[in-house]
């Protein structure tokens, strides 16, 4: 009986598994992402098209976490309907890398719009769900959304603070007077921009700093200050308060945002920064300035000490604590690797610009620093949002101070001099960028050492078919654009047209190819991660018996299992720092490995580990995945090459051999980097240019040089 029922039971369940798979918000949303897949891919977008897309990406985000937490569900059940929200996530992510400005509706700070509710309850009521409730319209300050407000908290303590200690009036003693010259009328920020743009070479990239006198009277026993962190203390000891510290990663910029602070007293100060480094600064805030109070805000803030000198947030969470933070007096702001409010778009640079600007209307002369080892990370625009934080610009122009010196240069941008001088005076507002081999010769040299690696077997094969695959498909698109000219009756060149090369792989980074249709160049490199992922932890491990303490990156998390797996089975102790880690577990990684001899590797996520991590125990780096920008390789050796340091630096940079790798590490090599000379004033050879353009123009040329006595 028991085994006929079972039989019964088992004949049901197809049936069963039909009626569940068509009930609910899944087939809905499978539906609903569908259509937009294909409105997109016909280029047709309509103003519905966004909020739906953010409706589904809303929906299905939180159906994941409702059946993952539905204890009524089966194994199986539950398994079954996670992975067909994973098939709606794949398409969601193709269908914003065919329109990338999707991309910004699923960051968890996207604004969420009428229409996108609407949308949201249309697909609850197909679903047979009951919708959510609308809204409803109450008035609110015009310059805060209903979203951002409902979300904004302020903690029992601070309540208590600002009670104990009243808000005074604003003061305006130290505003300067409006200039009224010969550059009224004038459009002046796209010059100023340009000035940096097109810098001279060798010119100024830093303000002139004071000679320091002794600080040891600031600094804790056993600490000491080198000669260009003591400078920008004089500057600020005489009166400076806004700086862009854009010295290069590794040469000291917390320690000196934190005794700025105690030079100017500007308590209390607050200090935002990202989530990865929350601890980190806590930690170095007591170590700097041990006189000084310091809390750390989590979420709500609710255990915070509301009368710390010292208040360290995250920017994911900035929002909920924006409103009572411009109200609270603080006295100087700093924002850690300030290049992540450079869209000043995004809802976390809006709060850093408006937490800014409501600082400034309330201190006179509070102090301002923005804190960057890489301020320029795609094109001399990253600039607008971190000068708009430290007060020189608005959004149309300058400020009255930046304006007052422009005036004083006594030219208008259609002089070909006011640039290097307009330049000159943007610079002198704060601008601070040191190099390690202008200012810290002590610390020991780095290199970075290729080390070329052979893909053998059905892994190099796998990876050489899907290159060749993509330069097929490249060809096509190719041969597609040069027949729509010759039916156009356009010109077609015997040769090779470059200018078509590069447009075709323009348009192939807008809108890669999906699984169905082919390799785009985002698989392409992952796959050859994932290929290398075992030499390079064996490499590594070689290392780690050889040489000592390894610090090992890599991007995606299978080729750090991968990494893993190789380091246990050669019995070698490691930790590892992810994205998915708790501060605490963070700090237990790090510790381990900084303190533990017995700790031989740490692990590192170079999205999670590339910022805020002093790892200077270890004095080789094995980069086993390439980046796509020089900045972010450069930030993962700093973890090591840093002040601390007391041997030579190696960065093991694992390429694979005749593949687009090595295409890839020689652009990364070539790319000048803007910052070079918008900052540094120093003329190198290379290209500022997408590598991934670049690598995708060479895979094309490459096939059609191959075929070329077939054109």
């Amino acid at each position: 009986m028991a085994q006929q029922r079972q039989r019964r039971s088992g004949g049901n369940r197809p049936a069963q598994r039909r009626r569940q798979d068509n009930d609910g918000i899944i087939p809905v949303l499978a539906k609903a992402v569908r259509e937009v897949e294909g409105t997109v891919q016909r280029g047709k977008l309509t103003l519905e098209v966004r909020p739906r897309f953010q409706a589904i990406a809303l929906l299905a985000r939180d159906e994941r976490a409702r059946v993952k937490s539905d204890d009524a569900l089966s194994d199986a059940q539950r398994d079954n309907q996670l992975k067909r929200l994973e098939g709606i996530a794949t398409i969601l992510a193709q269908t914003a890398a065919r329109e990338p400005s999707f991309f910004f509706l699923l960051d968890e700070d996207a604004e969420i719009t009428d229409a996108t509710r609407r949308h949201i309850r249309d697909m609850q009521r197909q679903a047979g769900m009951e919708p959510d409730p609308e809204p409803e319209k109450q008035p609110t300050e015009p310059t805060i959304s209903d979203e951002r407000a409902a979300r904004r908290v302020t903690p029992r303590a601070v309540v208590r603070a600002q009670l104990a200690s009243p808000f005074q009036p604003p003061d305006f003693s130290g505003v300067v007077p409006r200039t009224h010259g010969r550059l009224t009328g004038w459009e002046l920020i796209d010059p100023l921009l340009n000035s940096f743009e097109n810098a001279v070479p060798g010119a100024p990239s830093a303000m002139e700093l004071p000679e320091p006198r002794t600080a040891a009277t600031l600094l804790p026993k056993g600490l000491d200050l080198m000669h260009h962190q003591a400078g920008l203390l004089a500057s600020v000891a005489r009166g400076h308060r806004t700086f862009l510290l854009a010295d290069e990663p590794g040469l000291g910029k917390t320690a000196q945002a934190l005794l700025a602070a105690q030079v100017a007293d500007a308590y209390p100060l607050l200090c935002v920064v990202p989530n990865v480094v929350k601890t980190n600064w806590a930690r170095e805030a007591e170590r700097w300035t041990p006189s000084k109070s310091v809390t750390v805000i989590h979420g709500d803030g609710y255990d915070i000490d509301g009368f710390a000198d010292i208040v360290v947030i995250n920017y994911e969470v900035l929002d909920r604590h924006v409103g009572w933070m411009g109200e609270h007096g603080f006295r100087g702001v700093v924002v850690d690797e300030a290049h992540y409010i450079k869209n000043r778009k995004s809802l976390r640079s809006q709060n850093v610009l408006d937490l800014s600007d409501r600082v400034r209307q309330r201190i006179p002369r509070p102090l301002l620093m923005a804190l960057t080892g890489t301020p320029l990370i795609n094109d001399i625009e990253d600039f607008r949002a971190i000068w708009q934080f430290l007060g020189w610009i608005d959004e149309k122009k300058p400020t009255d101070v930046l304006m007052a010196k422009l005036e004083e240069n006594g030219l208008t941008p259609v002089d070909h001099v006011f640039y290097p001088k307009a330049r000159q005076s943007v610079v002198d507002m704060g601008i601070v960028r040191r190099r390690k081999v202008d200012v810290a010769a002590d610390i020991p040299a780095r290199r970075i050492a290729d080390l070329p690696v052979e893909l053998e077997g059905a892994v190099g094969r796998s990876v050489r078919d899907a290159e060749r695959q993509l330069g097929r498909r490249l060809l096509s698109r190719y041969d597609a654009a040069l027949e729509a000219r010759r039916n156009r009756g356009a010109e077609v060149p015997l040769g090779i047209d470059l200018e078509l090369v590069r447009r075709v792989a323009e348009s192939e980074v807008a809108n890669p190819a999906d699984d169905k249709t082919g390799e785009n160049i985002f698989t392409m490199v992952r796959k050859i991660g994932q290929a290398k992922a075992e030499l390079a932890a064996d490499y590594a491990a070689q290392l780690a018996h050889s040489a000592g303490k390894v610090v090992f990156f890599a991007k995606h998390l299978d080729v750090m299992d991968t990494a893993g797996e190789v380091f246990a089975k050669r019995d070698i102790t490691y930790t590892e720092i992810r994205g998915d880690q708790t501060g605490p577990a963070r700090q237990k990684a790090i510790d381990a490995f900084m303190e533990d001899p017995d700790v031989q590797v740490i692990v590192c996520s170079l999205t999670a580990a590339g910022v805020g991590l002093n790892l200077q125990v270890a004095s080789d780096v094995v980069l086993a995945e390439l980046s796509w920008t020089n900045a972010e390789q450069t930030q993962a050796i700093d973890r090591v090459h840093r002040i601390g340091q007391t041997e030579p630096v190696t960065a093991w940079r694992i390429v694979a051999a005749q593949t687009i790798d090595t295409r890839i590490a020689e652009l990364i090599d070539s790319k000048a980097g803007l910052a070079s000379l918008a900052l540094d004033g120093v003329q190198e050879e290379g290209t500022t240019a997408d590598i991934r353009v670049e690598a995708l123009v060479d895979v094309l040329s490459k096939a059609l040089e191959e075929r070329q006595p077939a054109l």
